[in-house]
């Protein structure tokens, strides 16, 4: 026989089961009401994300693509520069290399002119003057050494002034290197998308690495690299104009110079050929003169011996009178005639002789005159030949070098050039 089985436990009522059921109902429904709101939400929040992100992309997208613009133009201004600053380098080592080809060449008319000055200085006696030509010499010195000297302070600040370009442009390509690597890395970024293979998550990528600099730090670094760089191309422009200034200043200094060394030598080879030949007219005249004095000193020795045979003739008749007899031995017109003969003969002689010796004498003193006429002639050669020497040397300055045949030099300094004799005589002949 069945028997009706009882659930242990308390038992609920009929209205705690509809509570219950209303209770689930209700809380169904409100979860279901907040699902919905927070599916609502997330929704919000997904499509305002999505936008965030994707504007937050495109911003940081725009900001790359500007920053890279803002580099490149940098960049692009440092280029221009660098070219710049290479074309003053060049330009400036051309001046300066020009400016080092004068100070060489400055050697030659240094050595000329110590060479010319050398070569006066082997003039003998009264020649050895300090005459207008070698106060021009000395001048012309003191000229090429002041030249050389501004020249050499010039090539000194040239060489400093590229020193100061070499590192300008030293740090201007570091810097045009640096935004280069900047550029690159930037627009690598600027490439990257979600779908890039190689994007991954990364240690603390907020970090601000050391050395960090900020905008205003970064353009200020620039513009210094850009206004040190034209700062030193302006000077460099200015020394270049200095330097060729210099150059010019210094050629037309030398010319000058040697235009007034050679007219000054000139003028003196002038005046040793018109005293030269004043000398050697002197010296035709008083060999004239001692011809003229010789055959004079001739005759007279002549006439003292003729004069021999009157007095002796006068002597003869006195002395022999002197033997007549008694009051023959009269103080006669004769007498007093041959008296006054031999008087006569004897200061006749004694004249002669003071004549001959007045005329010896004479001769003595011509003779030393001229051997001084030959001797100041020889000495006036010897000068001319000097002087002369000096302009042939001097030809170097202005005639091409292939008109010159080597020789050593006197001074061991530079090499002689030695005038053809067919152009020695047309320079002559000028």
């Amino acid at each position: 026989m069945a028997t009706l089985s009882m659930k242990p436990g308390s038992r609920y009522s009929v209205p705690d089961w509809h509570t219950n059921n209303t209770l689930i109902a209700t809380n169904a429904e409100r979860q279901r009401l907040s699902s919905h709101q927070i599916r609502q939400e997330a929704r919000v929040l997904r499509n305002e994300t999505n936008n965030q992100t994707k504007w937050d992309e495109h911003d940081n997208r725009t900001r790359l693509a500007d920053r890279i613009d803002d580099v490149e133009k940098w960049r692009q201004v440092l280029n221009r520069c660098l070219a710049e600053v290479d074309s003053e380098i060049n330009a400036l080592s051309l001046v300066k290399e020009e400016a080092e080809r004068t100070l060489q060449a400055s050697n030659v008319p240094l050595d000329v002119a110590i060479e010319c000055l050398n070569f006066r200085e082997s003039r003998r006696d009264i020649d050895l003057v300090k005459d207008p030509a070698e106060d021009e010499l000395h001048k012309e010195v003191e000229v090429i050494e002041g030249v050389r000297k501004a020249l050499q302070q010039k090539i000194s600040e040239a060489f400093e002034q590229l020193c100061l370009l070499q590192e300008s442009r030293h740090q201007m390509n570091w810097d045009q290197r640096n935004k280069t690597e900047t550029v690159e890395i930037d627009r690598t970024c600027l490439s990257l998308n979600t779908n890039s293979p190689n994007i991954s998550l990364k240690i603390d990528p907020t970090r601000v690495p050391h050395g960090t600099s900020t905008p205003q730090e970064w353009e200020q670094y620039s513009r210094y690299s850009k206004d040190r760089a034209e700062a030193e191309i302006r000077a460099s422009s200015q020394l270049r104009e200095v330097i060729a200034n210099t150059i010019a200043q210094a050629n037309n200094e030398l010319d000058a110079q040697r235009v007034a060394v050679e007219f000054a030598l000139r003028k003196r080879i002038h005046e040793f050929e018109r005293a030269l030949n004043e000398l050697k007219w002197q010296e035709k005249n008083t060999r004239e003169e001692i011809e003229d004095t010789e055959q004079d000193i001739r005759r007279l020795e002549q006439d003292l011996k003729d004069k021999n045979g009157p007095l002796k003739l006068a002597h003869t008749r006195l002395e022999t009178r002197t033997y007549r007899p008694n009051v023959e031995l009269c103080r006669d017109q004769v007498q007093y005639g041959l008296t006054d003969e031999v008087h006569q003969l004897e200061g006749t002689i004694a004249a002669l002789k003071q004549k001959l010796a007045q005329t010896q004498d004479a001769l003595d003193a011509l003779y030393k005159h001229l051997a001084r006429i030959e001797s100041d002639i020889k000495c006036k050669e010897h000068s001319l030949n000097m002087d002369k020497k000096c302009m042939d040397t001097r030809q170097k300055l202005t005639q091409p070098a292939d008109k010159y045949a080597v020789t050593l030099d006197t001074f061991n300094r530079t090499a002689n050039r030695n005038l053809s004799p067919l152009k020695s005589r047309q320079l002559e002949l000028c």
